[in-house]
């Protein structure tokens, strides 16, 4: 399914040239792909035993890190004489395999390598490493190193306690790093990306929105001729844009309905249905939230909760494209993280949650998918959206889970608990506390608050929010929602945790 995903959207752009990633477990790789994307080239994650044809576009190839070793009798393996001349970057268990093949030695590391590191050699004439400072922070993340490498390889650049952690293969364009440039704490990865994507493979850099946009559409046309489409809206940036996308397409045959699933923020469903007047979209409101409890009754495990809240969405519009005549399609908001998350096949990142938009639809729907934003992250859908002219106000949208609070609520759902909670950026807790409210004792819940700072919703760090307002936030709560009697601030960054709690 997911090789299918981002095939059939890459059928919509005729690209000249893209990178190819290919992706042997680390949840890093979809960071990778974002990087490659901020320099305005295309780049597709493919697994590693799913390798697509090479052509001429494929300008580069660059191989993932991963949570298995090289030493490991199944680990992950590919066939590097079947790049033929195209230029590798391996990023650390891909620059590990790459020394393991041609003779090199990976073993344990004997002292922690993960976190922050300083580059304490670097090769300014290697084209890869141009622009690369010494003592630049890189960052490190790998229980194995690689200890030698054979004569045909040049170190190019080492740490304090790692001798090997960039190489070049002489007289080839193929470069292996034992740290991670895809994410922010490597302060130059970007300048190191940009050396291989633009200078070593000669990528043009001319993949923009208005691109995407131009091409997508004409796909969309092709793909849906005159059949009707429906689709879920939530006032959200994924939605609208996708169902933008499609409207250009094919006009009126778009047919976009909003549900209230009982899990959405205060006076939100009237809010929404506000915001999208004057977008000449055809969309109907569906109060669906009885019917949602229902399939929540009795559920507390996190996927559960979401797959309970996928069926039932799944349910709702079977019920309503019935309503009309001749629907072929559903139209769906899932972006590319959506996809990555989702999936869990041998080698592949490893599944974080399911997502009600991926997986498939069961045979009785017989409505086929369309994804038009299946390739694109967070930041790029905005982007979409602003070349669309779709409203600030919804691009500029708090983002909220598709399956709403039913995520943020800890343990089983309530109706209850949802009128507790109807606010954005809290988690309810299934945890009593006792607390003093006047001369008398209280044994109510708690409330955590959450606020990230992230770009591509791939990693996030906790907001620093001063202390004052948090004070003023909680005093707000306790003294104005009742049943909770304390408040605490989730100070943990994603990774190691996640931006929601389940």
């Amino acid at each position: 399914m997911f090789l299918d995903l981002v095939s059939n959207i890459a059928l919509f752009f005729h690209m000249a040239e893209q990178i190819l990633i290919l992706d042997f477990g680390s949840q890093y790789t979809q960071l990778i792909a974002r990087r490659v994307r901020e320099l305005n080239v295309y780049c597709e994650i493919h697994p590693f035993n799913k390798i697509p044809a090479l052509s001429a576009n494929t300008k580069g190839i660059i191989l993932s890190g991963s949570p298995c070793s090289v030493r490991d009798a199944d680990s992950p393996d590919v066939d590097f004489s079947a790049f033929g001349k195209i230029p590798v970057l391996g990023v650390c268990y891909g620059a590990q395999l790459m020394a393991h093949k041609s003779g090199g030695t990976v073993l344990p590391s004997q002292m922690r390598e993960y976190g922050r590191a300083r580059l304490t050699t670097v090769d300014h004439h290697n084209e890869l490493l141009k622009e690369i400072s010494l003592d630049s922070q890189v960052w490190m993340s790998h229980a194995d190193t690689i200890a030698t490498i054979p004569d045909k390889f040049d170190v190019i650049a080492s740490t304090s306690s790692v001798k090997i952690a960039a190489f070049k293969l002489k007289g080839e364009r193929m470069y292996g790093i034992q740290f991670h440039p895809e994410v922010t704490h490597t302060t130059e990865g970007k300048n190191l990306l940009r050396n291989f994507v633009v200078h070593i493979c000669g990528c043009a850099q001319d993949w923009t929105p208005n691109q995407f946009v131009e091409s997508t559409i004409d796909g969309l046309k092709k793909k849906l001729g005159n059949d009707k489409v429906v689709m879920a809206l939530s006032g959200g940036v994924d939605s609208t844009v996708a169902a933008m996308l499609i409207h250009k397409a094919i006009g009126k045959n778009l047919y976009c309905i909003f549900v209230d699933n009982g899990l959405l923020r205060k006076n939100e469903f009237d809010q929404v249905l506000i915001s999208y007047k004057g977008m000449g979209l055809n969309i109907k409101g569906v109060d669906s939230k009885n019917k949602f409890y229902a399939s929540l009754n009795g559920l507390s495990e996190p996927e559960a909760k979401r797959k309970a809240i996928g069926k039932t969405f799944i349910e709702v519009f079977d019920e309503e494209s019935h309503l009309l005549s001749d629907v072929k399609w559903l139209g769906q908001g899932t972006i590319y993280p959506d996809v990555i998350e989702s999936v869990s096949v041998k080698g592949p990142s490893a599944t974080i949650k399911s997502h009600h938009n991926v997986g498939g639809l069961p045979e009785k729907m017989k409505l086929k998918v369309v994804e038009p934003l299946n390739t694109l992250f967070k930041d790029e859908v905005r982007l979409v959206g602003k070349t669309l002219g779709i409203d600030p106000v919804i691009l500029g949208r708090h983002p909220f889970p598709g399956p709403g609070l039913g995520i943020r609520i800890l343990g089983e759902i309530t109706a209850e608990k949802v009128r507790i909670l109807q606010q954005a950026g809290a988690m309810l807790l299934p945890v009593y506390s006792v607390g003093v409210m006047g001369d008398e004792r209280t044994y109510e819940q708690v409330a955590a608050l959450r606020a990230v700072v992230s770009v591509d919703g791939m990693t996030a760090d906790w907001a620093h929010l001063p202390h004052e307002f948090l004070s003023e936030m909680s005093s707000d709560i306790i003294n104005q929602v009742k049943g909770v009697n304390r408040v605490v601030y989730d100070i943990s960054s994603k990774p190691p945790a996640t931006i929601e709690w389940e």
